[in-house]
């Protein structure tokens, strides 16, 4: 093979993956990052920057005092057996030394954001939400010249939205961690260079084809390549393939994330898992078509074809979207689903946090997604569904409002449904009208199936072998998590911690 360029690792992807190009940074690894983009961050950037790494120091700090062995057993009991057990005991058990690996980096700062965790009624579940952090936020003037390199929110996408000052979440944390990479001299980020393909001398991956400026590089990886791609969320054709429901156009995940690194993975004769899975979401629907993961509802409840709730409104996401799923498999529900609230806020739906914010109310009522009426049946009949059924579901739920108690879906019951009313019941009666309707889809925040790895993140073949040379990270491999999504902080953790110890095996120090 003759090489264009040498490196010691190559890294494809820039969202949690930059915590890997960090690390070979800093063992002295001459690293080079490739993203497909223009600008770096995938869809963390878009993303709260949640991290679920319990016991780490930042959450040490702050006086709590969980155990590693709780969230193991909480960990385990609500993902099962569907992982191998090795693996959820590497993402466990990783959190927190990668934290204190991290924070010797001079521009990388975390803070806790206390987020309960999704399976309150699980073993050793944390309802205080105390294994959860995030970058602490960044002034975006600090980052200079990278400041156009750093993929910009969702509202600036979309919208058109200025530009933040201050760096939260997402923009924070991938914010920081170019800082962190950029300070080194064996560091190089390199934009607009996608990954065409991975090379193998027999039988181990040994570089990978990248393109830049219109030409093909062959780039030589002495250590390893990791793949940090994102998942193949935006890619229709592949979603078909493996039976991912949804639509391309409703994720969340960058429009680059269509299956590249996977497809280069399979290539070579990777294994693969959970392929048909997604990090789910209800989303509202907007004017252009697409919907947006939603959550902090501060009312209303969603009602199906039949005019009936069929899911806790307050529950985490994920698993609204697993019960909108399993409705849309029965065929008991079909797309859109309907949010019904009263006028206590006005016209506008009682939804806190919808991704891309919603834009002028009349755009929605013209599209046919927002509808009002003085009396429930008359707003059944403009959204289609039975009249005497709406009036009864509002009738029965505005009773066990008043009662205090959920009988059919146990809204309030678990920590974070509390989580956004201040530890109050998130149960609001709907008695004020003229009443309202806002129509939903199902949204996700990328696929979660991918390449098989073990510990180290070394990608596997179907025999269980190590493909020598090839590591994944983040929604690029099968998530550990397995079908659940036990809290927020997740795909993001995932993805820094696993990208860490691939490194850490190509530095020998694993």
């Amino acid at each position: 093979m003759m090489w264009d360029e040498e490196v010691d690792v190559l890294v494809a992807g820039s969202g949690g993956a930059l915590a890997g190009a960090c690390t070979a940074a800093r063992e002295g690894l001459r690293v080079l990052v490739v993203e497909a983009a223009s600008t770096f961050g995938g869809t963390t950037a878009y993303s709260g920057g949640g991290m679920w790494f319990p016991c780490n120091p930042v959450l040490r700090r702050a006086g709590v005092d969980d155990t590693v062995e709780d969230a193991l057993t909480y960990y385990r009991s609500v993902v099962g057996e569907r992982t191998p057990a090795a693996l959820q005991e590497a993402f466990v058990r990783g959190g927190a030394p990668l934290v204190e690996y991290l924070e010797q980096e001079e521009h990388i700062t975390f803070e806790p954001l206390p987020w309960p965790d999704y399976y309150g009624a699980a073993p050793k579940a944390r309802k205080d939400g105390m294994r959860h952090m995030t970058a602490a936020p960044l002034p975006a003037a600090e980052l200079g010249g990278l400041r156009e390199l750093l993929r910009p929110p969702l509202d600036t996408e979309r919208l058109g939205a200025p530009r933040p000052d201050t760096l939260i979440g997402g923009q924070a944390l991938v914010a920081r961690l170019l800082l962190a990479v950029s300070a080194y001299a064996n560091a190089e980020l390199r934009p607009n260079t996608p990954l065409v393909e991975l090379v193998t001398e027999s039988g181990a991956v040994t570089g990978a084809v990248v393109e830049h400026e219109g030409q093909r590089l062959h780039v030589r990886a002495r250590r390893g390549v990791l793949l940090g791609t994102g998942g193949f969320e935006a890619g229709p054709d592949l979603r078909e393939r493996y039976g991912v429901p949804g639509a391309a156009e409703d994720t969340m995940g960058v429009p680059t994330n269509t299956g590249g690194g996977l497809l280069a993975g399979l290539a070579t004769g990777a294994d693969v898992d959970l392929m048909d899975q997604a990090w789910w979401a209800p989303g509202i629907t907007h004017p252009d078509g697409r919907s947006t993961f939603s959550l902090w509802f501060t009312g209303g409840i969603f009602v199906g074809p039949d005019g009936r709730r069929f899911v806790n409104e307050s529950a985490p996401y994920d698993r609204i979207g697993r019960a909108a799923l399993n409705r849309l498999a029965d065929g008991t529900l079909t797309l859109p689903y309907w949010m019904v609230y009263d006028d206590r806020e006005g016209t506008m739906p009682p939804v806190k946090a919808t991704s891309v914010s919603m834009s002028d109310p009349q755009r929605y009522v013209e599209a046919g997604l927002w509808h009002t009426a003085d009396t429930l049946e008359e707003l059944a009949g403009r959204i289609g569904v039975p009249a005497e059924n709406l009036v009864a579901t509002v009738a029965r739920y505005n009773k066990m409002v008043a009662d205090g108690v959920d009988t059919d879906f146990g809204r309030g019951d678990e920590a974070f449904d509390r989580a956004f009313s201040g530890g109050r019941s998130p149960m609001v009666p709907l008695e004020r009208g003229p009443f309202h309707a806002a129509a939903f889809g199902l949204s996700d925040l990328g696929t979660k199936g991918g390449l098989r790895t073990d510990t180290a993140a070394r990608v596997l073949d179907p025999s269980g072998n190590v493909i020598d040379g090839l590591y994944a990270t983040g929604n690029t491999m099968a998530a550990p998590s397995g079908e659940a999504y036990p809290a927020g902080g997740h795909p993001i953790g995932t993805s820094m911690l696993f990208s860490h110890l691939a490194v850490l095996h190509m530095a020998g120090k694993a």
